[in-house]
């Protein structure tokens, strides 16, 4: 019978904190970054989060650095959701994209409405 190990997570964070430091660097870059080094670096930061042991170095980690934590929360997105953002954000977000909705939906609704009728120097000076 094999005996198959647990996977071990990695605490040293070491990598993870050098490969966050430096998408920060690119991310607030003042010159052009290139494709190809952009998506190599977050590819190696994807690689270490999802080896890394979950917990409040991490949390320290990523809390530190924005773009790594807005990289782990679309990484987990499908076991958390927006685990990392702030509440009060992501309410203020969904609350303006709702009222943004309603507007839409009022002025399509009065579009179709044929006893609405528009102004006809609506626009014209």
């Amino acid at each position: 019978m094999n005996a198959t190990k647990p996977y071990a997570r990695k605490t040293d964070l070491t990598v993870t904190h050098v490969l966050a430091q430096l998408l920060e660097r690119l991310e607030r870059s003042a010159v052009p970054v290139g494709a190809e080094q952009y998506r190599s670096v977050v590819q190696h930061l994807v690689s270490e989060l999802g080896e890394v042991e979950p917990g409040t170095a991490l949390g320290a980690l990523l809390d530190s650095h924005p773009a790594a934590a807005e990289l782990y929360e679309n990484v987990n997105y499908q076991h958390a959701g927006l685990c990392r953002s702030a509440l009060d954000a992501s309410l203020a977000a969904e609350q303006q994209a709702k009222e943004v909705l309603d507007r839409a939906m009022c002025r399509a609704m009065n579009r179709s409405n044929p006893s609405h009728k528009e102004d006809p120097t609506h626009g014209k000076s």
